[in-house]
């Protein structure tokens, strides 16, 4: 009795041990995510088909030729068989050639800078509709979210509206992260001196976890952030009172914020300066500081200025050689 109970509980265990898990990653809110995670399932299933026989037929063999089996064929000169072959390479072939078509697929359909074209598998996007602006700012150990076109920015809280398309802008302080909302869509590293984009939609209203997906230090563990998917009506009222509380989010406001900090509480701005993110991502938001863009743009400008000189002087030093060859055929003559 109970040696059967405990096989009852190894077969069990396995969906015991499941049940602590966050499936959201396959149940997300997300068209993005939900394309993702649909992909990861076909994929999944795809090499399960080789996979699963492969394991049946390990244990099969270990049986029908065990030791004491007697009436197992014993064949030891056997070395080749074609029907066999084909099997053992065709069909992983089949498989790598289909997982090779799905993922060059997926991989410009789910290209994260790629405009989105609809809202979920029924609904494209209405003409009328733009997309939320959203830069965000992987700091140590927090995430600003400055939305430019409302004028304000908060710290580890981030909201949008239900179907309407998003593009994150992205970018880091002084590591690598990794932007990451699972119930969204796929994750986006965050790099100094770097813009990533993300495009996606949330279909479904309701709060979401959001994290940094790369390790980066100290406090990144406690790197976390919630995504609020509300109505267009509720998302207005969000603005409204993230512009009630707060002070404005200037050069200063941010050099002081960008210190190293864990566990850090939401914050709001009601105001944001214009060009603090582009400071931002070109490294240029202390005083004296030079953009990243501008230093670029001096150096490339000194680089052309040099060969416009060099193909001046060439110019120069060929005119006299001409002068001479010209010379030297009207001697001939």
């Amino acid at each position: 009795m109970f040696s059967h109970l405990i096989r009852r509980g190894f077969i069990f265990l396995p969906a015991i041990l499941l049940a602590g898990c966050n499936t959201v990653v396959l149940n997300p809110s997300g068209d993005i995510a939900n394309q993702q995670g649909r992909l990861i399932i076909i994929s999944t299933i795809l090499m399960l088909l080789i996979i699963v026989p492969v394991i049946v037929l390990i244990g099969l063999f270990a049986w029908r030729y065990r030791q004491n089996n007697t009436a197992a064929r014993y064949e030891p000169d056997w070395d080749h068989s074609t029907q066999l072959e084909l099997v053992i390479w065709g069909a992983p072939l089949l498989i790598i050639i289909a997982l090779g078509l799905l993922t060059w697929i997926s991989t410009h359909t789910l290209d994260p800078y790629r405009k989105l074209s609809r809202l979920d598998a029924l609904r494209p996007i209405p003409e009328n509709v733009k997309p939320l602006i959203v830069e965000v700012v992987a700091l140590d150990w927090k995430w600003l979210f400055i939305y430019p076109e409302q004028g304000v920015a908060t710290v580890n809280e981030l909201a949008a509206p239900v179907d309407r398309p998003i593009e994150f802008r992205i970018t880091a302080s002084t590591v690598m992260n990794s932007f990451y909302i699972p119930a969204l869509a796929g994750q986006i590293y965050a790099m100094p001196g770097m813009q990533t984009k993300l495009n996606a939609v949330i279909n479904k209203p309701g709060e979401f976890e959001g994290f940094s997906a790369n390790y980066s230090g100290a406090g990144f563990s406690d790197m976390r952030f919630k995504f609020h998917g509300v109505s267009d009506e509720d998302f207005d009222a969000w603005v409204k009172k993230v512009k009630a509380g707060g002070g404005a989010l200037k050069r200063t406001e941010y050099l002081a914020l960008e210190k190293p900090s864990i566990k850090d509480p939401v914050q709001h701005f009601n105001a944001v300066d214009g060009t603090l993110y582009h400071a931002i991502l070109n490294r240029c938001v202390a005083e004296g500081q030079v953009c990243m863009d501008q230093q670029m743009m001096t150096d490339k400008n000194v680089k052309d200025e040099g060969k416009g000189e060099k193909t001046e002087k060439g110019a120069a030093k060929a005119a006299p050689q001409e002068v001479a060859m010209a010379g030297s055929q009207h001697h001939h003559e």
